[in-house]
This record gives structure tokens, sequence and C-alpha cells, in this order.
């Protein structure tokens, strides 16, 4: 009933090229598995539930009493009932709003409390989802953790890992990569990993065509300091570290359709000088903004986007009544093309891997995809990355 669907969707290449051929190699990175040291989750659950406690202690101090932290209900009634706090929207059950967005925003504004609530939250969270989780996840067997890929459930394309996920373990912040330590080789192998450079930047400068960015990747320039030099007229070579790190935030924060708002947040400046900064983005990147006025109406148009490889993102609401389902479609049809021809890159990368690898007569198990890394099992002798990624 399908496969007439594939020749006249026009999608036999990416499920034949792609798709079909991935199955059998996500098979093989699931039987593989990956160890963990279930000595080092066990320090961090430790440490981690230690520091937990400190927080809460802590805020009950700065509360004036001692509250259930997990209890939205109960901290919406602390901080804008008792402490009088601006801005206790009500959510649909009548409770005040106590996300993380209005808590980051309470915080930035210089309300301890938010801050304790939101770093106590980070923590119970890495430890409820890793360090407290994880042991139960080894297979009894073989000793190894082994997730489950899926092909089909990111609207973008992108792989998916569940039972557990391994693909939301924060490197960013140090509890983060504490965790990651605990992901060990087999004994005499070490684990290399391997991503891709900025892949949805390079992406965006391709499909936008945009002659800037495309020259600045050719030529290997640092993209983001290049980015500040045009659009602050400062020089890259001792660019200051927070002028290289504003025009970070902007062109990551493009590809999502960061509004002002968000960019105000975080880079902490006030909202005016965020919205600024995108005007002078687009006025010297110009090509951005026609590729994302095309992209908002072609979605309108067609009721879907596209990867470079042909991969349809569908979007039913495209022309929905409800305003805030329409912005987010807008928002969704620029970033979809970018991040789903990445995921599409990485795929066609992981199914010519194992062939590479073997006729270069390399041992290396392929055992994790984390969106644009790809993370090997090799023995010690073999210190170097066991392919380069531009050979794939």
């Amino acid at each position: 009933m399908l496969k007439p669907r594939l020749a006249a969707e026009n999608m036999t290449a990416l499920y034949e090229t792609i798709e079909r051929p991935l199955a059998p190699v996500l098979a093989r990175m699931e039987g593989r598995g990956v160890s963990i040291d279930r000595q080092i989750l066990s320090r961090l659950s430790g440490e981690f539930a230690q520091r937990a406690a400190a927080f809460e202690a802590e805020a009950y101090e700065l509360a004036g009493q001692s509250f259930n932290l997990g209890s939205p209900k109960q901290l919406g009634e602390i901080l804008f009932d008792k402490m009088g706090l601006e801005g206790g929207t009500k959510t649909k059950t009548g409770a005040r709003a106590t996300g993380a967005g209005v808590l980051e925003e309470l915080a930035l504004k210089g309300v301890p409390l938010a801050r304790t609530i939101v770093d106590w939250r980070q923590l119970t969270k890495l430890m409820g989802t890793y360090t407290d989780a994880l042991p139960q996840y080894i297979n009894q067997r073989t000793g190894r953790v082994h997730t489950t890929y899926s092909q089909h459930s990111v609207l973008t394309g992108r792989l998916s890992s569940n039972d557990p996920n391994l693909q939301n373990i924060p490197v960013r912040t140090e509890d983060g990569r504490k965790i990651r330590s605990a992901f060990v080789a087999a004994p005499g192998k070490i684990p290399v990993s391997a991503d891709y450079s900025q892949i949805e930047l390079r992406v965006l400068a391709h499909i936008a065509d945009i002659q800037a960015l495309k020259d600045a990747f050719e030529e290997g320039t640092d993209i983001h300091a290049m980015t500040a030099s045009e659009m602050f007229g400062v020089p890259v070579r001792g660019m200051p570290s927070d002028v290289r790190r504003r025009a970070k935030a902007i062109n990551f924060g493009i590809i999502y359709g960061i509004s002002a708002f968000g960019l105000a947040n975080q880079l902490s400046i006030p909202r005016g000088e965020a919205g600024d900064y995108i005007k002078t983005y687009f006025e010297r990147f110009p090509g951005i903004r026609d590729y994302m006025e095309e992209q908002k109406r072609r979605v309108k148009a067609d009721g879907h986007v596209s990867t470079i490889f042909g991969r349809k993102i569908n979007f039913p609401n495209a022309n929905s009544h409800n305003p805030s389902e329409r912005s987010f479609v807008e928002r969704a049809s620029i970033n979809a093309p970018i991040r789903g021809s990445a995921a599409d890159i990485i795929r066609r990368a992981m199914i010519r891997m194992e062939p590479a690898l073997k006729k270069a007569g390399i041992e290396a198990d392929m055992l994790l995809q984390v969106h644009d890394e790809l993370i090997f099992e090799v023995p010690r002798a073999r210190r170097k990355p066991p392919c380069r990624s531009s050979k794939l």
C-alpha cells in the first residue's frame, strides 16, 4: 500500500539510500550497547543528593518557611502571593505559572529564591534521569546499556534515543560532563568521539546561499568572530570575548527563530538592544531574511518544507486561525530544513562509516549517535579518530 506512494511523492531515493540502509546499522549499534561505570554514577548520586539538600535548606531560608520545592502551586504562592513579585500569570488550573522561563526571568531580575529553585531542579533532574536511573538499564547478560533508536518519531528526521535516552546528557555544564565521564570503554579500548563542526550553520550557509558565511567556512575562519566583525565593525584579531559571545548567540538564535525577548534573556541585555542586534544581523546578511520569508511562504502554500535530500516535513496547521500556532509553524518551517538536512547528512555518514572502516582495516565499533556526533569504541593503540568526516 505504501510503496506506490514513495514514487508518487518523490520519496523513493530517500527511502532506498538513507532510511532502509540505516535500519541494520542502528540494530548493530543497539546490540553493541555502551558500558557505564556504576561506581562513578553512585558517587555522583551521593554528591548531587548532598547539594540538592543544601539547595532545599537555602530555599527554605530565602522563603522564610519550609515547603515542597517540587510543588509549582506552593512555589507560586510563595513567589507571587507571599513575596509579591510581579509576573505571576495563572495556568488553566488557576495556579501560578512557575515554569523554567518564568523562574529564569525572575533569576535575571535578581530574585535569589528563583535562582536556587532553578539550580535545584537541574540537579534533581540529572539525578532522576541519569545518576539514579542509568544503572537500572544495565543488561544482566551483556553488562552494558542498550538504548533503542527510532527513525521516525522526530518531525525533522532526527533520530531519537529511548529506554534510556542517551542523547540528552548535557555537555555544557560541569555536572553534565561528570555524568558523561561514567560512559567508559571495554577493557583495552578507549571511546572516540567525532562530530561535525557547526553543521547547522554550514547547512544554513548552503541552503540560504549566504556567500559571506560560505567563504568563512571555506577559509576556516572563526565564524562567530567573523559575524561579530561584520555586525559591530570590530577587527577579528584581538576581539573581546563578550563581543564574540554575542555574535555566537545571534548566529545560533537565528536558526531557531529567536525573538528580541529571547536574545535579551540569553545575553542579559535590554530587549531594545537585542532587537537592534537582530536588525543589524539581517542588514549584514540579507540572504538569511530572504530565506526565512521564502520558507514562511512555502509552508503556507504547500503545507510542508523539505530538506536538501527531499525529506518532507509536514505542517498541517500552517494556515491555522490561531496566531500562536501560525507563529510556531513559521519558526519551525525555518529551522526544520536546516536541522533535518543535518540529520540526513549524519545518517548518510553512519551508513557509510562501517564499510569505510572495514576497507581501511580499522577496528572500531560505532556505539552511539548524539545528533551531530558519533561515538566509537576503538583499541587503545589507536588514538586518532577512525575517519575524517570529509571522506564520508
